[in-house]
């Protein structure tokens, strides 16, 4: 699992490029479009996917992400079926890390112990979980690390000093840093602050730094993931699979095929 990560960023430093992360809500538009979306992005680049856990109160995330996992449990999905969507991504696609990013509380509803299980059993490679810090490292984090998933970590611009330290301490997998200060999708990165604040992440640790958070087109996809290791785009890739939901209701795979094509662009201009 933890392997698969790092094969995923040894590979692109041999191709002397940054890796393309890419996030969709799983069950958003619907349970079925989510997998053919999820096949689009592989078949189209994303060296990495991040599978958002769809939550009622998602805290971290702008509008358009908020939206995403409300369509999504309105239409039923829950993550018992994340988790099975999960198992059949890692049957068709064995060598791309999936991750699984989310909030706490559909977690601890679900039992942690039977969670990290099923996200095991289901081929999962990390988690990514906002609301948890350092100090409930025994909630997650610990058991997560023990039976060999990634936990990756949240950096922000505000993290300094000590806390910096402390956030790292046991990360896994890569360090995201948040490019903005505030919620998904709704303000752009500051291209110019992200090279300080690799820098700054690198200091202290040996792991890849991704950034996200605020980049949304090619052009800055480029440019952020030339500052690191790699970028994650996900409210641009939501808000397009929503404006798509809202004019193609027709045939199964024509939104997936919307955002394959979307993202061939983001992986063209982070290879460029």
């Amino acid at each position: 699992m933890t392997e698969r990560i790092a094969s995923c960023f040894k590979k692109a430093a041999d191709e002397g490029r940054s890796v393309l992360g890419v996030f969709v809500t799983a069950g958003d538009p619907s349970e079925a479009e989510s997998d053919h979306i999820l096949d689009q992005l592989v078949e189209n680049g994303a060296d990495f996917v991040e599978l958002g856990m769809p939550f009622s109160d998602p805290m971290a995330d702008g509008p358009a992400i908020q939206a995403a996992s409300l369509r999504a449990l309105a239409g039923g999905m829950t993550l018992v079926k994340t988790l099975a969507m999960a198992k059949r991504f890692r049957a068709r696609h064995a060598d791309t890390p999936l991750i699984l990013m989310g909030y706490y509380n559909p977690i601890y509803s679900h039992n942690p112990d039977k969670f990290i299980a099923d996200a095991v059993d289901a081929g999962v490679d990390g988690l990514i979980v906002v609301d948890l810090p350092p100090e409930e490292d025994a909630e997650l984090c610990d058991p997560a690390r023990e039976a060999g998933l990634s936990f990756i970590r949240l950096i922000t611009p505000t993290t300094l000093g000590n806390r910096l330290t402390d956030v790292i301490e046991k990360a896994g997998g890569f360090v995201y840093y948040v490019a903005i200060a505030g919620i998904t999708g709704t303000k752009s990165a500051d291209i110019s602050s992200i090279g300080d604040a690799v820098a700054r992440i690198k200091e202290v640790t040996s792991l890849p730094v991704v950034t996200g958070f605020g980049i949304r087109t090619p052009e800055q996809a480029r440019d952020a993931a030339s500052k690191g290791d790699g970028v994650v785009i996900g409210s641009a890739v939501i808000s397009l699979i929503a404006e798509a939901s809202s004019t193609e209701l027709s045939q199964e795979g024509v939104i997936a095929g919307k955002i394959g094509s979307f993202c061939a662009t983001l992986s063209d201009a982070v290879r460029s």
